[in-house]
């Protein structure tokens, strides 16, 4: 149990830093998000599980599906808003034609 529960922690994690690099190495805010926003949910789903299956059957479980759930709903409201809140600040993709 503690070995699929390190390989899910760990997974997440590195998806986690895969997600922070794409911050640093991307280019507009476009790319940011889109990477962001795959890989984030995706490393926090891995990372909040092998917690779940860490602790057991207990009220932190139940606590941290619910957060799970929550985090799945409210991230691609958030990505899509900040990429939309951009374009309507006259903001281009890099490569895009500037006039």
């Amino acid at each position: 149990m503690s070995v699929l529960v390190t390989a899910l922690i760990a997974l997440g994690l590195f998806f986690l830093v895969v997600a922070a690099v794409g911050m640093v190495r991307l280019p507009d805010v476009f790319a940011r998000s889109h990477a962001v926003a795959l890989t984030d949910a995706l490393g926090a789903f891995f990372l909040l599980v092998g917690l779940a299956i860490y602790d057991g059957f207990s009220t932190n479980t139940l606590r941290i599906l619910v957060v799970l759930a929550l985090l799945y709903l409210v991230n691609p409201v958030v990505s899509h808003a900040t990429v939309r809140a951009a374009l309507r600040t006259g903001e281009k993709p890099v490569g895009e034609d500037r006039r």
